[in-house]
């Protein structure tokens, strides 16, 4: 059951994303020739009045086709609209994505007792760190290794990512931001309730959730998502993470029914579910920002580079040129996909063998 709610959320961020650029599409004035839902053979078309709607058979895709025209000479067409209307129209996919996952995260949130802060309200007696060269009640931590903390739930997560090696924090302490460089705050064994845990022996203030701590939460937390794509990104460019750490469609929908499969009960796992398509909606706009050719980033960098070439040179630039480099590297990106799906589905099945 998981699996398919989790495919039915993979195929509805799809949608969303596609619909974006629909919407666009036809408030710009633009043909849109097919508007289709997932991949390969159609399953369900209805044609509208001049636009084809398709259901396809694998629910892992989406495209929204708008009339080309090369030689700009259909009014209509994608191809000759001015330069701000065909940016708006793509950049809509990623910001109706953003959109989704934003609601998505609302409504989690809505749900949601209270958040915790960065502000120390309590520092165990055997906290080995404590005074004015350490920390004290009072002090918020705002930075771990030079990145900003809203949330504890930032906190932990950049802890997590220093694996135990001294981090550099930043505190504002009486108005003022003082820096600990090095500073060797790690779990250490608390003994709590007569029962020993491994804790950082500090705790931080509550939150109530007010409607507008909910909502600068909600924002924050979307932020978050964002920025982890950041952070893994560098991971991958650093070699700290590698090409067998990506996943594909898969993957994504196999993580979401573990997710599901992990809850404690069928309520728990739809949130959990949702949760997760949030933070893949935040992934799939701001990957499709990146300026990668192929991708709506690397189309918009585009149009500010032909706009300045036509500047020089005083003349239209064909646009085979840009669809030559557009077509090029959505070959290597089908590859990357290939390869993703093809890992995706080795892992499963590694998985399920050590199971065996």
């Amino acid at each position: 059951m998981f699996i398919v709610i989790a495919i039915i959320a993979f195929g509805i961020l799809i949608a969303v994303h596609e619909l974006g650029h629909f919407l666009a599409a036809k408030i710009m004035g633009v043909r849109v020739t097919e508007f289709a839902i997932g991949m390969g053979p159609k399953i369900l078309k209805k044609q509208g009045k001049e636009t084809l709607y398709t259901l396809r058979l694998l629910p892992f895709g989406g495209f929204c086709a708008m009339e080309e025209d090369e030689e700009a000479t259909d009014s209509r067409s994608f191809t000759a609209q001015k330069r701000w209307k065909r940016g708006v129209i793509l950049v809509s996919g990623a910001l109706a994505n953003l959109i989704a996952a934003f609601i998505i995260i609302i409504i989690l949130v809505s749900g949601m007792s209270g958040f915790v802060g960065t502000t120390i309200t309590d520092i165990r007696d055997e906290f080995p760190y404590q005074g004015e060269h350490g920390l004290m009640v009072g002090d918020t931590i705002v930075s771990i290794n030079g990145e900003r903390l809203y949330y504890a739930d930032d906190f932990h997560m950049f802890m997590t990512l220093s694996e135990g090696r001294p981090v550099d924090l930043g505190i504002r302490r009486e108005g003022e931001t003082i820096m600990l460089y090095n500073f060797p705050l790690e779990r250490r064994e608390f003994i709590i309730d007569g029962e020993p845990q491994l804790r950082f022996g500090i705790t931080f203030n509550s939150i109530e959730p007010t409607f507008g701590a909910s909502l600068r939460y909600s924002g924050y937390t979307a932020m978050n998502y964002a920025r982890i794509i950041r952070i893994s990104l560098a991971q991958l460019i650093s070699g700290a993470a590698g090409l067998g750490d990506l996943f594909g469609p898969v993957g994504i929908v196999d993580s979401m029914n573990a997710v599901g499969q992990a809850s404690p009960n069928v309520g728990v796992a739809i949130r959990n579910i949702a949760g997760f398509a949030a933070i893949i909606g935040v992934n799939l706009a701001v990957i499709n920002l990146l300026p990668i050719p192929a991708l709506d980033g690397g189309r918009v960098v585009f149009l500010f580079i032909s706009w300045a070439i036509e500047k020089i040179i005083r003349r239209r630039l064909d646009p085979k040129y840009e669809g030559y480099i557009h077509t090029a590297a959505l070959v290597l990106l089908m590859g990357l996909m290939v390869f993703t799906v093809v890992n995706d589905v080795l892992r499963i099945v590694g998985r399920s063998g050590n199971y065996g």
